[in-house]
């Protein structure tokens, strides 16, 4: 495993921890830390022992306190330094927006355990996990409009999807933060927890997935949800939720599945990710950054 400077990375029982790392700076997002977290999504979608990923935040003050406002050497905070005049070079592209679009890629499930601050990219690159908690000290805020830029990290795009528009427009329009109990009512969050238990809630979910399902199941259903969610009709939905069933019910896990079932016993699929995917995966072109 790459050896991280703003990060920390553990595997266990299945159960990947990523933990941001600088809790000096309540946790504060550099473009370092979110190539380290890219290199270790990469690391944990190749292993087929990893089965589900959680993330959290050093300390108890902070998941992340957002863009470090004071980089170590100066130069930009949101964006690149240099000045171009084609806005589709890839220096323009920001940042956090690198590290979302990456974890959407993610074969595993994501569970986002927000364990105090997390502003701006903190709040954002949340948005991209599929599970959401926070303990009881947790505060919120897309306080971009108040920094003088916009929402970044695609969340224009994920925000609305996952809360509504109303309740996006008006968090992202005030740039205030707000407590976890407003979180919970506004759809960001599933629950909120004690500070001392919201790993074990976090690794509790991540448990029940490793012990029960099959990984290439979980795989393609992730795939499934975050991209069918915006199509035109649902016969595109259809046309993949078919094909899919084709294919895995004649596969090994199928068989498993139903074994176990019907034993009543734990099951035990012998599928991988890394090797076992349907021959139509994906289904998608790439996009590029134009």
């Amino acid at each position: 495993m790459t050896d991280h400077t703003q990060i920390l990375v553990e595997k266990a029982d299945g159960i990947a921890t990523i933990t941001l790392n600088r809790p000096e700076k309540m946790n504060a997002y550099t473009r370092t830390m979110g190539a380290e977290i890219m290199v270790a999504m990469d690391d944990i979608d190749a292993d087929d022992g990893v089965r589900a990923v959680i993330f959290t935040g050093s300390g108890d003050r902070a998941f992340c306190a957002g863009a470090d406002l004071t980089p170590e050497g100066g130069g930009h905070v949101f964006s690149d330094p240099n000045e171009v005049d084609d806005l589709s070079d890839e220096r323009v592209r920001d940042g956090g927006g690198l590290l979302t679009l990456r974890l959407f890629e993610s074969k595993k499930p994501l569970i986002s355990a927000c364990n105090g601050v997390a502003v701006g990219v903190g709040a954002t690159m949340q948005l991209a996990m599929d599970i959401r908690l926070a303990s009881d000290n947790a505060r919120y805020g897309f306080v971009f409009a108040r920094r003088g830029i916009v929402p970044e990290a695609a969340s224009s795009w994920f925000l609305p999807r996952l809360v509504g528009i109303s309740q996006a427009l008006e968090w992202c329009y005030s740039g205030r933060v707000f407590d976890a109990e407003e979180a919970k009512a506004g759809g960001l969050i599933r629950s909120i927890h004690s500070q001392g238990g919201l790993m074990q809630a976090a690794r509790e979910i991540g448990r029940e997935i490793a012990d029960n399902t099959s990984a290439v199941s979980v795989a393609m259903t992730r795939a499934m949800m975050w991209r069918l969610m915006n199509t035109d009709h649902p016969m595109e939905a259809h046309k993949i939720d078919s094909r899919a069933i084709y294919r895995l019910s004649r596969g090994a896990d199928a068989k498993e599945g139903i074994a176990s079932f019907l034993e009543k016993r734990t099951p035990e699929y012998p599928a991988k990710v890394s090797e076992d995917m349907p021959d139509f995966y994906p289904w998608w072109d790439e996009r590029p950054y134009s």
